[in-house]
């Protein structure tokens, strides 16, 4: 099977996915009260987000299968070996983020895990991963916490105000 046929195929796959998340699964098995104030609140809000951004990689896999040259397969074949380590190694940080939320909060976890992945995919902007590594989880935190009033999960060494 060529790269452009598993392109194709994944795009369309993704399309599938979409379509049928934002048509039948989420509104059948995501409760939602009938009125929030702030769209981001809903419950159906990040569901659907996902199920667009979701259709929207997959048309961008069917065009890329439809514009692909024979040069773009054959150096997308030479980078194979690496994207799978770094598969590999993103698969360990997952697991490693679902063992250690319970222990060092989802905020530490969240930072941790940004930064090892920031590293892990090579980047060229070393410092301002670090720094999004800190203060995107921290925004996050404060704004969840302390704005919206939901719980975000502490650790059992380090607690946040």
């Amino acid at each position: 099977m060529s790269e452009r046929s598993i392109q194709l195929r994944l795009g369309v796959a993704a399309i599938a996915a979409a379509v049928f998340l934002y048509f039948y699964a989420i509104p059948a098995w995501v409760a939602s009260p009938g009125q929030v104030p702030v769209a981001v609140m809903s419950p159906l809000f990040w569901p659907n987000v996902l199920a667009g951004m979701t259709g929207i990689i997959g048309l961008a896999l069917v065009a890329k299968s439809r514009n692909s040259t024979a040069e773009a397969l054959k150096q997308d074949a030479e980078n194979r070996r690496p994207a799978l380590l770094r598969l590999a190694a993103m698969a360990i940080v997952m697991v490693a983020v679902m063992y250690l939320i319970p222990r060092l909060g989802m905020v530490w976890t969240c930072m941790i895990a940004f930064a090892i992945s920031a590293f892990i995919m090579n980047t060229r902007h070393r410092g301002a991963a670090l720094i999004s590594a800190v203060i995107i989880p921290l925004v996050l935190y404060f704004f969840f916490a302390h704005i919206a009033g939901v719980a975000v999960p502490q650790g059992n060494f380090v607690w946040l105000p």
